[in-house]
């Protein structure tokens, strides 16, 4: 599975308002108010950020990867948002985080979750992609941009 197979251009965020974590994950699972797949959102919610208690997501590089499992999804959705002003993400790094990657997927589907988790890690680990997100002003060009980069996996 593709990053791109997940997430579409109505769901990427090129401004988040939101100036801290909490806020910034829930402006994402946002985007799934009226979305088929999703089952019971506040359950969505409720598990991405039990998630982020365990321990941050903020993987370092200015990137967090806010991620779940639960059955309140029908597939596995994806959500991406970029913040105009770094925020305090408590990330492994100290460093504020301004990219933000939305992963939520079923429970029973843990080996593709890894995997999709493992390609975006990968993806942001290049500089240029990074820099790139950072400069895009839309949705469309994000997405474009992701596209690219998935071209090289």
């Amino acid at each position: 599975m593709k990053i791109c197979d997940i997430l579409t251009v109505d769901k990427i965020i090129p401004t988040l308002e939101s100036n801290d974590k909490k806020g910034a994950i829930n402006e994402l699972i946002d985007l799934f108010k009226d979305d088929d797949r999703v089952i019971d959102l506040e359950e969505v919610r409720h598990v991405v950020h039990e998630r982020e208690k365990i321990m941050s997501t903020g993987v370092g590089k200015g990137f967090a990867i806010p991620h779940g499992k639960t059955n309140s999804v029908k597939e596995t959705i994806a959500a991406f948002g970029k913040t105009a002003i770094p925020i305090d993400f408590e990330a492994l790094d100290d460093q504020p985080v301004r990219l933000i990657f939305l992963l939520v997927g079923k429970e029973n589907m843990v080996a593709s979750h890894i995997k999709l988790l493992s390609r975006i890690s990968r993806m942001m680990n290049n500089d240029l992609f990074r820099e790139s997100l950072l400069n895009a002003n839309t949705a469309e060009e994000i997405y474009s941009i992701f596209e690219e980069e998935e071209k090289k996996f």
